[in-house]
Parts: structure tokens; sequence; C-alpha cells
């Protein structure tokens, strides 16, 4: 991946520097903008994975499937985590051996929403909209549970995992001997060593995703304005809300930043329904999104995952618009 990814940046230079200068500009402003946000996250996995917190979550996926995927999905629209710092938990439990399904419901249902971010959605764009996205990202998460319940049935996750050192960093787990959870890692050596280990290889990660999402972003944001947008998704167009989702949701980065520029659009002509499959499809179907995820999965379950994901951000558009 870095390979094509230098290979990408060496051809933009020679065709187009200035959009390579001011790509990695934004890159880099991008980077910092997100730090605040991703650093906790990186912490709070590593302290997860350091105090054996990450086996008491698994236990809440196992047992009874559907039960499992109805607690996921709950857990999910509640938790203030997004899809790239919430990676090597779920990792970690796939490799445990806890069923896809759960896992595929929490998946689905954390990037889309959290309690800070339905107070931050009902402040820009109203009540409605706070409340329609909470409701959606449980759905999403249910949906996506069930209909991966159905194709998998109870079979552990780790089929669902590719091989390769990424993946083997990602699945570290203390081994300090027995399961008991510790949340003082501080006062063991293994401990502290684990939580450097795991957060040490999430930050490869995410760097490895960020940087050419960023660079795709920045591509994308200058190849589409919020004028030219609208004219697609607005009220009398059959098309808005699936143009809402493939056009639109790539260029999604941050559910924060997301929501003024959403307004905006709502503001340029774009539909009730087709702002509802924007914001939900953003936080899953996004390049951020994609690009954490694919190499880790497998390639049936990275299809099933966009496909879940595409699948329910419509039926979330298409529901609110004929809600309101």
């Amino acid at each position: 991946m870095f390979g094509s990814v230098l290979l990408c940046a060496v051809v933009s230079a020679w065709l187009w520097p200035s959009l390579l200068r001011e790509g990695l500009l934004f890159t880099g402003e991008g980077l910092v903008d997100v730090a605040p946000l991703v650093l906790p996250g990186i912490a709070l996995t590593a302290w997860i994975m350091a105090s054996g917190a990450d086996r008491l979550i698994g236990k809440a996926f196992e047992g009874r499937l559907l039960p499992a995927v109805l607690a996921a999905a709950a857990i999910g629209a509640i938790t203030p985590v997004c899809g790239v710092t919430v990676l090597p938990l779920m990792v970690g439990l796939l490799a445990a051996g806890v069923p896809l399904a759960p896992v595929m419901a929490f998946w689905l249902s954390s990037p889309v929403t959290d309690p800070a971010m339905l107070a931050t959605t009902a402040a820009t764009l109203g009540l409605a909209f706070a409340i329609g996205k909470t409701v959606s990202a449980f759905g999403l998460g249910l949906l996506g549970g069930m209909v991966t319940a159905a194709l998998t049935g109870s079979e552990g996750g780790q089929s669902a995992l590719r091989k390769g050192g990424l993946t083997n960093s990602l699945t570290t787990s203390c081994s300090c001997g027995s399961a008991i959870f510790e949340p003082r890692i501080w006062q063991t050596r293994e401990r502290r060593r684990t939580f450097a280990k795991q957060a040490l290889a999430t930050t490869r990660l995410i760097l490895i995703c960020l940087i050419p999402a960023f660079f795709a972003e920045y591509a994308l944001n200058a190849a589409l304005t919020p004028g030219a947008l609208a004219a697609y998704v607005g009220e009398d167009t059959w098309w808005a809300i699936p143009a809402a989702v493939f056009v639109g949701a790539p260029a999604y980065i941050d559910g924060y930043a997301a929501l003024p520029l959403t307004r905006g659009l709502i503001d340029n002509g774009m539909s009730p329904g087709a702002a509802m499959a924007f914001l939900v499809s953003g936080g899953v179907v996004s390049i951020w999104g994609a690009l954490a995820i694919f190499p880790v999965l497998r390639l049936r379950p990275f299809l099933l995952y966009l496909g879940l994901a595409v699948t329910g951000s419509l039926l979330a558009g298409y529901g609110f618009g004929w809600v309101v």
C-alpha cells in the first residue's frame, strides 16, 4: 500500500505539481485538525487491549446471536468512537473468535453518531435530524448484524481477517498470565509494554489510512462544490438520495465538519432525505472508513460491509424523507 501511495505521489508531482503541493498542505492541516479527536481514541484503544477490557467487551457480544446483535447495535449507536479508532478493538474481537455478525453491527453503527454528535447535530440541523441520525445508526447496525448472521451464522470471526503483519499487530493483547481485568495498567511492566505496542500499531494504521484519505478528500472537494452537488440532490430529483450516497459520501471525512456543509447544501436545495443519506453514509462509506477497514478484512467481508453500509444509508435517507 505504501508503494502505491508513493507511486501516485510521484506521478502527481510530475503531472500536477500545484495539486500535489496543495494536497499535501491540506493533508497536513487535516492531520493536525483531527489529532485532538484521534489521539484520545488511540490511548483508549491501547488501554482497552492492555487492561483486558477487550475480553469484557467481547463477552457482551457472545451468547445468543440475536441478543448479541441488538446489544452491539445499541452500544455502537451511543459509543463516542470513530471507524478508525475502534478498528483495533474490532479486529481483536474477531481474532478472539467473536462471530462476525455482532462485530459488523457495532462496526456499522458506531461511526454514525454518539451523544456529543447528537447535541451538535441538533444545534446545527435541528432536533429531527439529530433523532433521525441516532435511529438510523441503530437501524444500520441492526440490519448489518442480522444480514451477516443470516449469511455467516455463529461462525467465528477469524475467517474474516486477512493474514498479515498489520492484522497481527492490531490483535496485540496482554499476555499477563491471566485474563483478569486490571485498569491500572501502569502497575505492571507487561501491561505497559502492551499499551505502548498497541498505541504504536494503531498510530501506524491511522497514518497509513488518513494520509491518502485526506489527499483524496482534497481532490474530490476541489472537483465538487456545494452548489454543484445540490443541483443533483435537490427536492425534485428522483436520484437525489442515491447521488448523496454514491457521490457525496466519499468526500466526507469528519462528522462535525460535515454538519455545516450539510446545512449549506440544504440551503442550496438538498432534500432532507438526501441530507440524511449523506450524513449516515459519510461515516461508513467514506474513503476514511473504507481505507481503514480494507487492510484487515478479507475481500468478501469487506464487500459485505460496503454493501450493507450503502443499503442502510439509502434506507435511512428514504425513511427520513418519508417521515419529515
